[in-house]
């Protein structure tokens, strides 16, 4: 069984989809499974020098990053199975009509982009590219995968009727990543929470501040507790109405811009701050709350993610992202001992290496590729975590 997933770019600032991918292929690789990776060769590409990973030149080109050269691989070597990661770049759509022409079963992984939200941004470009290509390279794949049930279920309001697989993203645990034994306080001794991603208006990193500001509007001495740091880059707009919002809100002394963070110096941030903030709007599985977890950090996510299992498993907070609650979730982290913190952050340490470890999840993703090519996929091997 010969696989080739493809991807439009494996960069760092990528974020989630080529930090996943990167895991899951390692884990893949791990189990012996014969899958490689084609993308396009950037400066800051993650994977460089991995036995399974085939890089062609960058020659995107329009907007859409067309490229001959990811044509070329395609016309010229054979996989019994393609798997495409995200839409909406030249890269996804030609590999799902490469596996059409050959005949060839195809997977879509769509990296969250069937959501609603997702799918209003740039609205009348992607209706564009969904009547000439997407819908039927989504309607036609042999399965979707999906990170969670909450995005399974957008997919099926998209019109998708074929096998969806529920994997979860895998999970590097760095050997050198323990679960933090102590709470850190820094900046005056006061409390630290985090943001980490990248900067994009769904985000609702603004959330935050406002409930920083019912805090001090409450008790002037309340919100002086918390130095809220925002690790990420994005859209540089949205950057910018943060900064006014802080200086609107008199949040300076609480609110500190960090700019995109990786490697070790990620963990340590996350290690170093009390909770992780994900007010999302909207949010797929997402690498940020299982990488706080597994540093012990509790995490406060709100009800436009998965996280459910947050409350099940008592390793933060699954809430909505209103202001008011927020600023009550604050209160009540204050109130918090430290031991109390501590065992939330070992719950959730506990359930990224029983349920998101990336060796776990790459079985699951080698048992749904035998399952096309060597099933079949006949009905009666159908896999736990299959829908129909």
């Amino acid at each position: 069984m010969k696989i080739l997933q493809t991807i439009p770019g494996l960069s760092a600032q990528s974020g989630g989809p080529s930090t996943s991918t990167l895991n899951l292929l390692d884990g893949l690789s791990a189990l012996d499974v014969q899958v490689d990776l084609l993308t396009i060769k950037t400066d800051d590409m993650l994977g460089c020098g991995k036995p399974w990973l085939k890089v062609v030149p960058d020659d995107y080109k329009t907007p859409f990053a067309f490229s001959r050269n990811i044509c070329n691989f395609l016309n010229e070597t054979e996989y019994d199975l393609y798997h495409a990661n995200a839409l909406w770049m030249g890269v996804s759509h030609i590999t799902c009509k490469t596996a059409r022409r050959k005949g060839k079963p195809y997977i879509v992984s769509p990296h969250g982009m069937l959501y609603p939200t997702a799918l209003e941004h740039h609205a009348l470009r992607k209706k564009l590219l969904l009547n000439l290509w997407y819908y039927k390279d989504v309607h036609h794949a042999s399965c979707l995968h999906v990170t969670c049930e909450q995005e399974a279920v957008h997919c099926r309001r998209f019109g998708y009727k074929g096998p969806i697989a529920i994997i979860p993203n895998a999970i590097f645990l760095p050997k050198d990543v323990k679960c933090k034994t102590f709470i850190s306080r820094n900046h005056g001794d006061k409390l630290e929470i985090g943001f980490l991603g990248r900067l994009h208006p769904i985000k609702k990193i603004e959330r935050v501040f406002h409930a920083l500001a019912l805090l001090k509007e409450e008790n002037p001495s309340n919100s002086q507790f918390f130095h809220f740091q925002i690790m990420g880059k994005g859209d540089e707009n949205y950057e910018k109405k943060l900064r006014d919002d802080v200086k609107k809100l008199s949040l300076e002394g609480n609110v500190e811009f960090v700019g995109f963070v990786s490697g070790r110096e990620k963990y340590d941030r996350l290690s170093q701050i009390t909770a992780l903030m994900v007010p999302s709007e909207q949010e797929n599985f997402g690498m940020i709350v299982p990488e706080a977890l597994i540093c012990g950090t509790p995490v406060y996510a709100s009800h436009g993610t998965p996280w459910n299992e947050l409350n099940e498993c008592q390793a933060g907070w699954w809430t909505d992202n209103e202001p008011e609650t927020i600023a009550q979730l604050l209160k009540e982290i204050l109130s918090l001992s430290d031991e109390s913190l501590l065992r939330m952050g070992k719950n959730g340490r506990i359930l990224v290496e029983n349920k998101y470890e990336q060796h776990k999840v790459a079985g699951m993703m080698k048992e749904l590729y035998q399952w096309i090519i060597v099933d079949r996929m006949d009905i009666t091997c159908k896999p736990s975590f299959v829908y129909y």
